[in-house]
């Protein structure tokens, strides 16, 4: 896994509509870190260093450090609220975690071998059904991603949930609940479009 990210917080003093809205002005984001067995702390952060943080994606699958007034918890990132139309974080959602504890978090797939499988060398094209998956595991064993290989498919074939290699300890929660939840991930369809006959009137 990547470095430690570290999200540096202060204790939120007000609450409500009016004082998140003067946070936003100020370009602050207003925060909750909840979990565990320790009451939620209402927080703020800086807008401009989380944004930076965030072009990372793997900050979204990531044990993060959250420090505040000086002490450090370990939590992941289990909400984001953003702007409709304007590039602005409205609020965020930390969970705390602890080392035998599992947690559910969203983990982003990376497609590998597009461009060299057998399907697409034969003028097929891929397509994704999903961008991440949820999964079940301890802290310790989160992976940052999954990986999706493409190279041995073929046209009209496609990669379900049951064909990821997920590391030890990882449990893909889909899958708990039956055969009919083993989701496509990626399948290669065929290349050639479907065209009117010649002169057909639309």
């Amino acid at each position: 896994m990547v470095g430690s990210f570290i999200f540096e917080a202060e204790l939120r003093v007000g609450t409500g509509k009016g004082d998140s809205r003067r946070l936003r002005r100020a370009n602050k984001i207003p925060a909750v870190l909840y979990g565990g067995s320790t009451e939620p702390v209402g927080l703020v952060l800086d807008h401009n260093k989380v944004v930076k943080s965030l072009e990372n994606e793997a900050v979204y699958s990531h044990v993060l450090t959250v420090k505040v007034d000086g002490r450090e918890e370990k939590a992941i990132l289990k909400g984001l609220q953003r702007h409709p139309s304007k590039p602005i974080i409205m609020h965020m959602d930390f969970q705390r975690v602890s080392g035998g504890e599992k947690i559910r978090v969203h983990v982003p797939l990376h497609f590998v071998n597009q461009d060299t499988s057998v399907g697409v060398k034969k003028g097929g094209v891929v397509t994704h059904n999903l961008v991440d998956v949820e999964v079940a595991c301890t802290p310790d064993r989160l992976p940052e991603y999954l990986e999706v290989d493409l190279g041995h498919v073929d046209v009209g074939q496609s990669i379900h949930l049951s064909d990821l290699k997920v590391p030890e300890g990882v449990e893909i929660l889909a899958l708990a609940h039956g055969p009919e939840h083993d989701l496509p991930v990626a399948a290669i369809q065929s290349g050639k479009v479907a065209e009117s006959p010649e002169g057909t009137a639309e």
